[in-house]
């Protein structure tokens, strides 16, 4: 028994990098998939990204708990001018094949003083679930690298950056 036990380990354990760069590969897509639903100004889309009892940790702000509050949360982001996101996993790390958590990096633009748009950039950690085949995110944090700065007149209203920053 024993034997047989250590066979299998033997044939799994060299597999695991496997696994983990397929889940990272699932998650660089869903990460596509968040840019696209943000940029276009989609709350509901992102939203149905998280679990439904999953939590955010905005910079600057309480915590958002639940779907909705948290579609409420980006959609409130978008109206304020929040856009072209991007996402760059740096890591992902599977524990269990139901669990993972992913380090990277986000760019965007954020309006700013006299309606001037500012790159922002930062990093966040999400914890992803798995749900039945999919992967959705359970917990999100991020936070900006520095101030904003001025980047490209628009001719809008300033709107905080980096307290809806997203991940």
């Amino acid at each position: 028994m024993k034997t047989a036990f250590l066979a299998v380990l033997s044939l799994l354990i060299p597999a695991s990098p496997s696994f983990a760069q397929h889940t990272a590969s699932e998650i660089d897509k869903l990460n596509t998939r968040f840019e696209q639903a943000f940029n276009r100004g989609d709350a509901a889309a992102v939203a149905q990204m998280y679990t439904e009892q999953a939590t955010i940790m905005p910079p600057d702000s309480e915590m958002v708990t639940g779907r909705d509050a948290i579609q409420k949360f980006w959609q409130g982001a978008m109206q304020a001018g929040l856009r072209n996101l991007t996402l760059k996993s740096i890591r992902v790390d599977e524990f269990g094949g139901a669990a993972a958590r992913e380090i990277g990096r986000f760019g965007m633009e954020a309006p700013g003083p006299q309606g001037r748009m500012s790159a922002v950039d930062g990093k966040y950690v999400v914890v992803w679930l798995k749900s039945g085949d999919d992967w959705k995110i359970d917990t999100d944090i991020w936070n900006a690298n520095k101030t904003p700065e001025p980047a490209v007149a628009t001719g809008g209203t300033a709107a905080p950056a980096a307290s809806g920053a997203p991940r």
